[in-house]
């Protein structure tokens, strides 16, 4: 069986900005999968983290709102102060119930709703971060069949995150940002 990724989503707190702009630079286009990342951010309307990930990127970039449309090789960001959920594999939904995980939005709830929907053919990356949040996550995704991968903590500025989740979650691959880069410009 071939696995076939369909979408990769990448969570992240304090220190994964750095770790987002060493990576997404060294991604090979055109890629054959969506990626969604959702990072822990203030709780106001802007656009900065979208604006600054397109400097430093060449993948397209769609700014999310509810029901935006997913569409392989394309990136979308979390917005700040909402959830991001899938409805389907092609269809974004933004939710604004309470934090989890002090934070809105939150890595599980949307590793959690990505892997109900794409099952096998997701892959769940978590890097720096000083809270638990992405490690039941991690675990969801895993059941449900997809790839998991954690950024070694040693090489995370804020190492309580990764290494949370390297205890609990069991992930498929202990990665450094080398091999995230090579993992994501392999055939997945």
């Amino acid at each position: 069986m071939t696995r076939k990724c369909e979408l990769v989503i990448i969570g992240g707190s304090a220190g994964s900005l750095q770790v987002l702009i060493n990576i997404l630079p060294q991604i090979k286009l055109p890629i054959p999968f969506a990626i969604v990342i959702v990072v822990h951010r203030k709780n106001s309307y802007d656009t900065v983290l979208e604006d600054l990930i397109a400097l430093k990127t060449y993948i397209p970039i769609e700014y999310v709102e509810d029901k935006s449309k997913l569409q392989p090789g394309v990136l979308y960001i979390a917005p700040s102060d909402y959830h991001m959920l899938f409805e389907d594999k092609n269809s974004i939904a933004l939710d604004g119930s309470e934090k989890v995980n002090y934070s809105r939005p939150s890595i599980d709830v949307s590793f959690e709703s990505a892997a109900l929907v794409f099952k096998e053919h997701l892959v769940g990356i978590l890097l720096s971060g000083a809270n638990t949040d992405g490690t039941l996550g991690l675990q969801i995704i895993q059941k449900k069949g997809g790839l998991t991968i954690v950024q070694k903590p040693e090489t995370a500025e804020v190492p309580y995150m990764p290494k949370f989740a390297v205890l609990n979650a069991n992930p498929d691959f202990i990665f450094s940002e080398e091999e995230i880069i090579a993992f994501l410009n392999s055939d997945i």
